[in-house]
Order: C-alpha cells, then structure tokens, then sequence
C-alpha cells in the first residue's frame, strides 16, 4: 500500500491538529564527508547496554501514519518491525506486539519505537501485522458499520507479511551518536478495496509499506511515553517511548526538547515554556506524558508543541473518549467515531459513546487556559472528554447485526471532569464569500459525514439552527482572495457555543481548493489488464478510457469532496510528476514492492513491467487536481501489478 502524508498549512494547524505509519526522517549526516563514509568510521561494534561501547551505537526512531481514506477505523497489532542492513543481517525495533488504529493517524505520525543500534547502512526491512483481532469500521449507508477484512482470494487476513523498501537512492544511515529517522506508511486508500454491496461488509485487501528517509508531506507528530527525566537547564526531558496507548512497556529512550512558546496542560492547570517544565519535573517519574510536536531534519531532534501530561492523559488515572459531538440534548453529549482510552481496559473505538457533561464540566480550548462552561460544547466539535466510564465499553462480537445482539453504548461521566475542546476540520463547498465570512456546504466534519449530525439546538433561536447546506464560517481577518464559490474549501477551528450560532463556526484557518489534496483511483480486473493508459512518459500518464478492463474504481476524490467518475469527464485526466524532487513513485507486486524519485525511472520500469505481461490491477495517485486542465499533478502514484502467469 503507498501512503501520504499531509504537509501543515500553517503553524496553528502543527500546532493543534490532533486529529489521528512511521515517520522517520533521514538526517544522519554531519561530520566531515558523506553519511556513508561517517557510518563506515563509526563501526565499532556497539553494546547499547555495555557504558564501555554504548556511545559506538547510532539510535533509530521510527514512526507510523495513514493517508485520507474511508476507514473511521482500522485497528490492527503490529506484531514487529524488522529492518534488515546492506550485509543482510536484521534489527528488531519493536520490543512488543502494539496494538494502532491507523484511521485515527491521518493528521499525525505516532512514534512507534527509538531502538538503539550499530552504526551502518539500512535498506529495507518487513512489517508483520495480526489481522486476527482485527477491528474494522466504515461510513456506509450513513451509519458506521463494521466490516471483515480479506485477502484477494476472499479469505479473512490473519498474520501478514509485508516488505518495507527504500527508494535506491534513498538509504537509511545510522551513524555514531546521531538519531536517524525513518517514515513507514500504510496507504489504506491506496491498497483497499471496501464492497458495501456484502453483508457483513468485505474489505480486500492488497496492502505493502513504503519508508521514506526524507517524506514527501510532514505532519504533526505524536510521541508518547513513560517520564524518565526533566533537564530545566537544556529545557529537554525524557521519555521511554509508550506508542499509541500501550499501558506497560519501554520502546527506547527520546529526549524532547522544548521551547519558550511549548504549552503544558497538565491536569487542570495551563503553563508555557520553562514554567511548564519546572511543573512536569514536579510528576513522578514514569508519569505519561504525551507531546504533539515536529521532527527537525536537519537537527534530528524532536521539539514538542503541545505537552500534556498527569490527569490531561487518558487512561492513566482518568478515562477518556475522543471524537466529535453528533448531537446535544441538554447535558447529554452524542459522540460518534469514538476512541475510548480506559483506565482498565485496552483502548477501542466505539461508533457510540454518550458523555454526560454539567455546570462543574471544567472546558476549555486546546492550548488556551480560560475556563468556559458546558455551553462552549456543541454540536459538531471535536473533544476530548475526562471522567469515568460507568456502562461496559465493549461492543458484542456480532453487533453488526442489532437482531442478533444490541450495540451496547459506554457512557462518560464528565460532570465533575474536564472537556478539551480539539481543532475541528470542516469539509465541504463553498456557497458564499463576503468579507470575514463564507458560507458552507458541509460534507464532513473531520472523519464523519454530515447526515450523521443533528443540528437542532445549536441557534439562538429554532430558525437560526446551523444549517449544514449553508454553513456560517466567521473568518475574521483570514485572507479569502483565493476562496470561490462552489469550490472545495477545508476550515479548521471551533464550533460555536451551543445555542449561540450564527455563526456556526469559528474560522482560524482556510485552506482553498488549490492547496486541498486530491486523489485518483482506478482498478481493473483482478487479473490485471496490459492496456491501462492511453499514453505513458515523461511528461506523465493518460489512463485508458475506453479499456473494458475497468472495475468499480474510477474516480477522483477532492478531500472530502462526492468522489467524480472518471468516465463522466469530458476527457482522461493527465496524471502529471511534479517538478519537487519531493515526490514518490511505488510500483507494487504480491510481496515486492519497487520505489522511485525520478518519474522517468518509474515510467520506463513501469513500462517494461506491461511489455513482461505484468497486469496492472490497480492505481492510485495523489496530488492537486486543476478542473479546468483536467490535470492531476501527482507527487505520490502507486501502481498495484500482477505478475503474468507461470
């Protein structure tokens, strides 16, 4: 599978997107001559546990992330990650099976392990993922259901084995006393096909993992992990690297450094810079600490934004459930695409959860200490709620059916808790501009579609409810020479206060439709068919129209935008490179996966591959689509091939 990952618009949105495979960048240079010949003199053999060789040993931190697609969940165990050096021997980076909804990744990469080892040259290496517990959640028919995931034979996934390569010109060096960083990435667009036609609802699936050492789009990263230490003086401190939600365990060591504008929530109390750190330093040690933050290539250090730790981390001594208000009835707060983190329990998603929220709900804003009160909450926000869950927070194996057996739905209790308001992703087209305002059609909001919300309530008045066909943004000063009518448009901020609109919405960043990523995808038949394009060459690829070779898949997809058929165009879009070496181009086979920076490289392999009777079964491509060209430029493609038969 070939995943991308989203580059932030602007500071706010690295600041505070907390939305939900690995990210790890190259930077292990420096020094005199190249990464190479520094990596061959720091060879020295290495014991990270041995204090008489341990400063020999070069450290790897890897990561994890999902591109934009149609999973509300997707949660799978990785059960290793095994890179594998120039000579063929093997490094294990995951210490212990790790459970990650990578639905819940599309916005973030989550640190997944820092493992300390010899200096030398990594090429590849192989991801092994259980799909045996597997827990699978799609938008069909409006409603979340679940669906079993299977292979292109039709049968369930189970163990799976998947084949991490580089592109040849990329290589990950790890050298003597430096951080190397490596990016894993699980398209699950790219590689998934979901059949909504089935009962329970299929998903196949043709998944492979591209690492990059320098990523084509950066996104804000999560690194969370058990306190080891707080340095006031370098104004760092350490963690040992707990992934996802993991309750035990150490997957190395990551030294966060921090700065005078860092943001600290920790509990109910709000800090910035060195006064933040002086109250982290205060916890216990072992104490959870989550940063949202950046990865520095060329300093190969990870600098934390947004700090939380104590009772602002759930399932510490707090339950937790994250995702967005559906509906309001009085105290009673629908949340739907939920992830409950408990204090017992492995944290899950849940398509329901119900959070009862009062006058001692302590609310308030991500990175801003003004208490506001339960009102702030409507319909629409995102959140992060504290308290305890006091209903079972388990969904019966078959309640995929509700005749069978009910769903059964948690409840919160966050009354005499906390709510954290989230930056809120609004999806849609735009109706009107005028100065400090435009006007919506929604389509989603974060990852839910829009018929699964309930507006009522939300105006100051019945008549003045938020209408999702005609959305109000306030945008303040934002610039909006760029937005136009009935065109894409992404908003992110704040839901107005419920009972409060117009407007419904509180504008800090807009993203206009020629900076909204695009995707196309089309499938053939399963065996593949040797007459997919029109054309093929430098300067891009025509797909082939008129091929009656084509499956289900056909489309162009504008963020969250009603998918465009490819055959209802007046003409086949032009799939284009783009002129930034930052660009990658995958073509895949069952097991084996080829990666390329150059375009031409890719088009000429490519080519060569249809002339060997390899089918093309399927493609996927990411970019900025031009309506008015009809042109697609891409600067991620994958193409899924099958090998011709013996």
């Amino acid at each position: 599978m070939f995943t991308m990952l989203g580059r932030p618009i602007s500071a706010i949105l690295r600041a505070v997107s907390l939305t939900a495979l690995v990210l790890l960048i190259a930077g292990c240079g420096g020094g005199s001559g190249s990464p190479i010949a520094q990596a061959i003199n720091d060879s020295a053999t290495c014991d990270p546990n041995d204090p008489a060789t341990a400063a020999e040993c070069g450290t790897v931190l890897v990561s994890v992330t999902d591109a934009e697609g149609d999973f509300v969940s997707y949660s799978v165990d990785i059960l290793s990650l095994t890179l594998q050096r120039q000579d063929g021997s093997t490094v294990e980076t995951l210490p212990a099976a790790t459970r990650v909804d990578f639905a819940q990744l599309v916005d973030l990469s989550e640190v997944l392990s820092a493992v300390t080892t010899a200096p030398g040259d990594i090429a590849g290496g192989s991801i092994r993922l259980d799909y045996t517990n597997a827990e699978v959640y799609v938008e069909a028919g409006g409603d979340i259901v679940p669906a079993t995931v299977v292979d292109d034979t039709g049968q369930p996934l189970g163990v799976t084995d998947l084949e991490i390569r580089l592109a040849d010109d990329d290589r990950l060096i790890v050298t003597r006393g430096r951080v190397a960083l490596l990016s894993v990435d699980f398209d699950l667009a790219a590689s998934h096909v979901v059949d909504t036609t089935m009962s329970p609802l299929l998903v196949t699936a043709q998944p492979y993992i591209v690492a990059e050492v320098e990523p084509v789009d950066e996104k804000e990263t999560r690194l969370r992990g058990a306190l080891l230490g707080v340095d006031l003086d370098a104004a760092t401190y350490t963690v040992a690297v707990r992934p996802w939600h993991r309750r035990d365990g150490e997957h190395g060591q990551v030294v966060v450094n921090t700065t005078g504008e860092t943001s600290f929530e920790i509990g109910d109390t709000m800090h910035t810079g060195q006064e933040g750190l002086e109250a982290l330093a205060e916890l216990p040690t072992r104490t959870v600490v989550v940063a949202f933050g950046t990865l520095n290539v060329a300093e190969r250090e990870f600098t934390a934004e947004i700090v939380h730790a104590g009772l602002s981390v759930g399932g510490e001594d707090i339950d937790a459930v994250f995702g967005n208000v559906v509906a309001r009835s009085g105290d009673q707060l629908t949340v739907k695409g939920a992830f409950a983190v408990r204090r017992d329990r492995v944290a899950r998603f849940h398509r329901t959860i119900i959070v009862n929220v009062g006058p001692e709900t302590r609310v308030f804003k991500i990175s801003n200490d003004a208490l506001l009160n339960d009102d702030a909450i409507s319909v629409g926000q995102r959140i992060a709620a504290f308290g305890t869950i006091v209903s079972p927070d388990a969904e019966p194996a078959d309640a995929a059916d509700p005749e069978v057996a009910p769903i059964i739905v948690p409840i919160l209790d966050a009354t005499d808790g906390r709510v954290r308001l989230l930056v809120t992703h609004l999806h849609g087209r735009v109706t009107s501009v005028m100065p400090g305002q435009l006007n919506m059609a929604l389509r989603g909001i974060d990852r839910l579609g829009i018929d699964h919300f309930d507006f009522s309530g939300t105006g100051m008045t019945s008549d003045v409810d938020a209408n999702p066909a005609d959305y109000e943004v306030a945008t303040s000063t934002l610039p909006l020479a760029n937005v136009e009518t009935d065109r894409s448009v992404k908003v992110m901020g704040f839901v107005t206060p419920f009972g409060m609109a117009p407007p419904d919405f509180e504008g800090r960043t807009v993203v206009d439709h020629r900076s909204i990523p695009s995707v196309l995808g089309m499938s053939w038949d399963e065996d593949g068919t040797l007459a997919p394009f029109m054309s093929m060459g430098s300067d891009g690829l025509v797909l082939n129209l008129d091929n009656g070779e084509i499956g289900e898949r056909h489309h162009i997809k504008i963020g969250r935008e009603e998918p465009i058929s490819l055959l209802e165009l007046p003409g086949s879009p032009l799939i284009a490179p783009t002129d930034s070496r930052r660009a990658l181009y995958g073509i895949a086979e069952p097991g084996h996966v080829e990666l390329f920076r150059n375009f031409t490289d890719f088009v000429d392999e490519l080519t060569l591959r249809l002339n060997s009777f390899s089918g093309a079964r399927s493609l996927s491509a990411y970019g900025r689509y031009d309506e008015v060209t009809n042109t697609l430029t891409a600067y991620k493609i994958a193409v899924y091939l099958v090998p011709p038969e013996e």
